[in-house]
């Protein structure tokens, strides 16, 4: 494929081609391109999951995690189908 020219914001533009490459966002592979730039990459993929599982999530909280990132009908919702729709997001 041809190069991108991600531009002057992307630290490690190896990665960001090979992310894009992949069939990665120009966001996300800015974003995952940057941090592996800016930390040890063996950490990286250790950061995140402190949130817990949704399913341990009481059903308000799983509302107001929908409301902040937009899901549809999300008020009439089950536990079950607010999880799965958080998961699918």
């Amino acid at each position: 494929m041809p190069r991108r020219d991600p531009g002057p914001s992307v630290k490690d533009k190896e990665l960001y081609e090979k992310l894009r490459d992949e069939g990665n966002s120009k966001e996300k592979a800015a974003r995952i391109a940057n941090a592996a730039a800016g930390s040890s990459r063996k950490s990286l993929g250790r950061k995140g999951g402190r949130s817990g599982d949704y399913d341990n999530w009481t059903v308000e909280r799983l509302r107001k995690r929908a409301a902040e990132i937009g899901i549809e009908g999300r008020s009439s919702m089950r536990k079950g189908e607010l999880v799965k729709a958080l998961r699918n997001h």
